[in-house]
């Protein structure tokens, strides 16, 4: 049975805060687990673009503030993505797209030519086999593709693969009502400058801040500015 898109929608958004609250160290031991399954070049490119996002996305840093509260900047992933490739693009760049999005904390919907070297359901099988959640991954027709990229509750498309194909996305995507999407597109494919940034994780992120008042909570802002040795 085909579902339609808004259950695909509603399925995936429903599965983001789970994937998302997991952490970085849990999304990536499932990551590396997939790699089991992989080829050593993608087995390679799943090891770079989590070691970068342990680098550039993982870290949680304490921002300034006033005694007695916790100032904290993080990132966090943006949502639903669609990963999708032509037919000559290289599975090692798919393999860079969808460990990008997933190891920041996004949910993804992949999207594959028919004649595609390797099956888009056959790779949810592969990563719902090495620890992601139902809903988490999801492989969608590609006669479904242009009502989801279309969908307001899209986060942006990750795309690698021609420059006219690039632009019509780009244009769908600038034409649809609601959320501001992002679209990431890899036209090198051969070379990969895109995908093979140290910072390419980043694309596919929000930074968001949590502020934890101590006072409130219980905590004494007198010893508190003590401890940090300032002067009143």
């Amino acid at each position: 049975m085909i579902m339609t898109i808004q259950t695909l929608v509603n399925t995936s958004s429903a599965a983001w805060e789970g994937w998302n609250n997991l952490g970085y160290e849990a999304r990536t031991r499932i990551l590396r687990h997939w790699t089991d399954q992989l080829a050593a070049e993608c087995r390679a490119m799943v090891e770079f673009q989590c070691s970068h996002a342990e680098e550039h996305v993982a870290p949680t840093l304490l921002m300034p503030g006033p005694t007695g509260e916790t100032n904290e900047l993080y990132c966090a992933g943006r949502g639903s993505f669609i990963v999708t490739a032509d037919t000559e693009t290289p599975l090692v760049a798919l393999v860079g797209q969808l460990t990008a999005a997933l190891v920041t904390g996004n949910t993804v919907f992949v999207c594959l030519p028919a004649n595609y070297p390797l099956k888009a359901k056959e790779i949810v099988a592969q990563l719902e086999k090495s620890g992601c959640a139902g809903g988490v991954i999801t492989a969608i027709d590609n006669d479904q593709l242009a009502d989801l990229v279309s969908h307001p509750a899209i986060a942006g498309v990750a795309y690698a693969g021609k420059l006219s194909t690039t632009q019509a996305l780009a244009r769908q995507l600038a034409a649809r009502d609601g959320l501001l999407a992002q679209l990431i597109s890899e036209t090198d494919t051969d070379k990969l400058p895109v995908i093979g940034s140290p910072t390419y994780s980043l694309r596919f992120v929000t930074e968001r801040t949590r502020t934890i008042n101590i006072t409130a909570v219980g905590g004494n802002a007198t010893l508190l500015e003590l401890g940090s040795g300032e002067e009143h």
